[in-house]
């Protein structure tokens, strides 16, 4: 397996300027956002239990998950989101894993907002967290998702705080100013990341 560098924070902090900064290097990346996304595309046997338990109207006219209406359901219910997560998780690590094994390259970043509340920090050999202040996230999420400032601040809130992502961090790219800031840490970064990696493979 490649040496994993797990990439995580908040709403708003910039996680795909990251990584597809990191891509551009030509560092493999493996997103667990798609991942989730792609276990659940039409036809896959999760769409098919989840209908199962939720009836047709948990999908879209086109046949796709409804996530609107999955996201409400499981606001509502801890028992339905550990049902869901229960079904979700394995699949998302099985793809995880056979990404990971395909990878031929001396390390992989592994993009997971939800690592530390999910737990998934022994899974990856580094951890790299994208940091912005919380009135940054906020606006960022704002002017992205077209939501209001309440809307925006209740997804903050749901997630763990900036201070639990910093203290399982090894690395922080400080993501609040300028792109070419950010870029030039990302640079520093994937030196240190490729020679972790060969000491590794020692």
């Amino acid at each position: 397996m490649p040496y994993t560098v797990a990439l995580t924070g908040g709403i708003g902090s910039g996680k795909s300027t990251i990584a597809n900064a990191f891509a551009a290097l030509g560092v493999p990346v493996i997103d667990a956002d798609r991942i989730a996304r792609e276990v659940v595309e039409p036809g896959s046997p999760a769409l098919k239990r989840i209908v199962e338990r939720h009836g047709s109207r948990i999908l879209t006219e086109q046949g796709a998950l409804n996530r609107a209406q999955l996201r409400g359901i499981i606001f509502q219910s801890a028992n339905e989101k550990n049902w869901l997560n229960n079904l979700i998780h394995p699949l998302i690590n099985a793809r995880t894993q056979q990404l990971k094994a395909l990878t031929t390259a001396p390390y992989v970043l592994w993009v997971v907002p939800l690592l530390v509340e999910n737990g998934l920090q022994r899974q990856a050999d580094r951890m790299l967290v994208v940091d912005v202040d919380e009135a940054t996230q906020i606006a960022r999420t704002i002017q992205r998702d077209g939501i209001d400032r309440q809307q925006a601040q209740n997804i903050l809130s749901a997630q763990t705080t900036r201070n639990a992502r910093l203290a399982v961090a090894d690395d922080v790219i400080n993501n609040s100013g300028a792109l070419e800031d950010a870029l030039s840490q990302v640079a520093v970064l994937h030196q240190r990341y490729l020679a972790l990696a060969a000491t590794q493979q020692d």
